[in-house]
Parts: C-alpha cells; sequence; structure tokens
C-alpha cells in the first residue's frame, strides 16, 4: 500500500523565535502544498541538535529520520532540503540519504534553493520586493554565512543578477567565506553619497549570526559600520519569513517529485 512523506531538511536553529517565522513556516507550506504527504523535519547541524538534545528538544537528523519512515511503512519519500545552496550541508544530506535509496519503493530529492540561474532570478526578484526602493544616499547590505566549499560563489552569482536588474545598491558579504565585510567595506568608501545602511541577514532563519554577528552590539557587522560614521538599521527577517521563498522550495520539491 502506497505511504506517502515529505521529509523537510534543514540546517536548523537553536532560536526558537525564529524557528517559528521561518522554517515552521516553510514546513507548513509545504504541507498545504503536499496534503497527501505526511511532512517530517530533520536538521543536518549536529551542532544544533547536540544543543536541543540538551534542553531535552529533540529533532532527528536525517538518517534516524528516514529509519523512522522505514519502520512507519512509508514507501515514497520525497526530501527537500531548505539549505541556500548546493554546499557542505547539502553534500552532508544527500551522503546521509544515499543508503536509504533502495529501502523505498519511490525516492526523491529536491534542490536546494539557489540551484538553476531561474532561481537566482527568483530570488532576486524576491529580495528587490522585501528591501526598501533604491536611494542614492542608501545601501542595502546581505550578510550571507558563507563557506569554503566552492557553491560559495553563489553568493556573487545572487549579487551579479541583482545588479542585472538595477539593485546597484544591494551588496552581499559573508561570516564565514568570500565576500567578506571587508569586501564590502571597500565598495562602500568608492560610494561617498552613501550615508545609511540597512543590514538583512541571508539566511533562512535569523537565528545566531543575525542577532550577533549582524547586529549584536559589539564585534558585529554592525558595529563596524558605525565606527565608519554611517547610520544604520538591522532587520532581523530570515529568507524563511517571505512568502516568495517558501514558494520556491514548494516549486523544487514539485519538480522533484
Amino acid at each position: 500500500m502506497k505511504k506517502e512523506a515529505l521529509l523537510v531538511v534543514s540546517f536548523g536553529t537553536s532560536h526558537e523565535d525564529t524557528l517559528e517565522k521561518t522554517i515552521v513556516a516553510i514546513e507548513d507550506d509545504l504541507k498545504q502544498a503536499f496534503i497527501e504527504k505526511t511532512v517530517v523535519r530533520a536538521f543536518t547541524s549536529g551542532m544544533i541538535l547536540h544543543v536541543l538534545e540538551n534542553r531535552g528538544i529533540q529533532i532527528d537528523d536525517v538518517p534516524t529520520a528516514l529509519e523512522k519512515l522505514i519502520q512507519s511503512g512509508y514507501t515514497h519519500i520525497l526530501i527537500q532540503p531548505t539549505h541556500i545552496m548546493n554546499g557542505d550541508e547539502y553534500d552532508k544530506l544527500c551522503h546521509q540519504a544515499k543508503p536509504f535509496e533502495m529501502k523505498f519503493e519511490v525516492f526523491k530529492i529536491g534542490r536546494p534553493l539557489l540551484t538553476s540561474i531561474e532561481d537566482y532570478r527568483k530570488v532576486a526578484e524576491v529580495l528587490c520586493d522585501v528591501v526598501p526602493d533604491k536611494l542614492d544616499d542608501s545601501a542595502i547590505v546581505l550578510m550571507g554565512h558563507g563557506t569554503k566549499h566552492y557553491a560559495n560563489s553563489a553568493y556573487t552569482m545572487l549579487e551579479y543578477v541583482l545588479r542585472d536588474m538595477g539593485r546597484t545598491d544591494i551588496l552581499i558579504g559573508t561570516v564565514e567565506g568570500y565576500p567578506t565585510i571587508s569586501s564590502v567595506t571597500h565598495l562602500l568608501k568608492e560610494r561617498s553619497n552613501v550615508k545609511k545602511l540597512i543590514l538583512y541577514p541571508l539566511m533562512i532563519v535569523a537565528g545566531d549570526h543575525a542577532k550577533n554577528d549582524l547586529a549584536g552590539e559589539t564585534d558585529s557587522w554592525r558595529s563596524e559600520f558605525m565606527a565608519l560614521n554611517y547610520e544604520v538599521n538591522c532587520v532581523l527577517m530570515g529568507l524563511g519569513e517571505c512568502k516568495g521563498i517558501r514558494q520556491i522550495f514548494i516549486e523544487h520539491a514539485k519538480e522533484a517529485e
């Protein structure tokens, strides 16, 4: 007998406030789009899973979630990641899921947010709808996580797509990859007319990096830009809060189905 499940796999977060606004919101929209499937959650971040476990909160990793689905008699599995790019966490997901592929009648994996050129265009359009209109004295700075994985090039590609759309005021940097905050600062210094900055996290959730690395009182992007005499405003909104971003994940899941 056919029994279907949709495993929604996220990097994860230990911040309950942004969890509800982002990951839960994505899962809820996927439930509405796939009413015939049981929607199940898994996280790929071992660090976050460990933090949550210490709080008495049990979230499955990918192998555990898939094993439970087998034990519960599910025959058709669709895995949809909520990762931004085809980087380390997506590779990890695929590696962990591979041994289970032949244990289901149907086993499919959807694509991360930024995969095709059309994905970049759609994400850029969502960002343009979310951030304020272009102003001569202002710039928008988006802070991504960054990675040593070659998929890190996704950040600069997205910035180029935004440029092609006329949004030369939107600059992208990363915490742990390239471009860095120094790269962004260098570009801003070339734009003497810019006096005001609005900072956003370019991440699915607005968790630790957003609250501390982006908007913290000290040792943050906010504090560094303020030291350069910019007027700085931070908007702690994860990408998962955007309906248009959630719709892209639904489209990727339907394409994989």
